[in-house]
């Protein structure tokens, strides 16, 4: 679980035997900070339990205020310092297993929109973030595809605002089929969406975005009661690495989005940042 950092709140399950933390994506956890080596330290789980041992790194490996040398046990509670990040170990066994739970359902209180059950403008902002500092570093693609569903305001008005909240729960059900485990699709407020895309150029977003579209279009909306077709507009944009920010990145989006419903809606419009 970690206390600190870019992931505030964030609990990672050590599933491997080994797990190493550090600066480089081919980390099992990256941590994208200049106070993290690119290999920082690693953690190693056996019948035993789970110990941790630094791997060389420029400033070091602290648990419980201690600096690590060769390979230290941890306990439930240790807190582990690595650069500027701070993570709590949560060990399985006893009040640790209750505790995790509890983490756990605080993490996700915190990053998920309670009613469609999607990550919330919070969590997308930072996982933006986070991809264009990756995409600077390793020069990689990152797209972002903002959605608006047309004319929402008449379906709360003449059926009622449960209704309006039965389309949007379906809504994000029918995308989350589609998208993939390293994108991240989240409530961007009201009636809008946002889909952050890795290694994906603009003409690739406008493609994935033109099939979400087509899906949505073509679907029955039951849960608003009476059977209801919906439509969305979409605007697409792809990161600039080298004079783009992320603000940049989300003004052009929602600037393609804008055109989009100017030309009639339901439809997906893609702008350069």
């Amino acid at each position: 679980m970690q206390l600190a950092g870019p992931s505030l709140g964030r609990k990672f399950l050590l599933e491997e035997n080994e797990t190493l933390i550090g600066r480089d994506e081919d980390c099992t956890i990256v941590l994208e900070m200049e106070s993290v080596s690119r290999r920082h330290c690693r953690l190693m789980a056996s019948e035993d339990g789970v110990a941790i041992a630094d791997e060389g790194s420029t400033n070091g490996t602290f648990l419980n205020g201690t600096e690590v040398g060769g390979q230290t046990p941890l306990h439930t509670g240790d807190l582990i310092k690595v650069g500027a990040a701070i993570f709590k170990f949560l060990g399985a066994e006893g009040q640790g297993g209750i505790e995790a739970h509890y983490h756990d359902e605080m993490y996700r209180l915190t990053v998920l929109d309670s009613l469609t059950q999607l990550y919330n403008k919070r969590y997308a902002t930072d996982f933006l973030e986070r991809e264009a500092s990756r995409s600077i570093r390793y020069e990689r693609t990152l797209s972002l595809v903002l959605f608006d569903i047309d004319h929402f305001k008449l379906i709360n008005d003449k059926r009622g605002h449960p209704a309006g909240d039965g389309v949007l729960r379906e809504l994000s059900e029918l995308m989350k089929k589609r998208i993939r485990r390293e994108e991240c699709l989240a409530r961007w407020g009201g009636e809008e969406f946002a889909l952050v895309l890795p290694d994906v150029r603009e003409e690739q977003a406008r493609f994935v975005a033109d099939a979400l579209r087509k899906l949505v279009a073509e679907h029955h909306f039951g849960g608003a009661g009476k059977p209801l077709r919906v439509t969305f507009s979409a605007g697409t944009a792809e990161f600039r690495r080298d004079t783009g920010t992320v603000q940049t990145l989300i003004d052009a989006a929602d600037g393609a989005l804008y055109e989009a419903k100017r030309r009639g809606r339901n439809q997906v419009v893609a702008q350069s940042v």
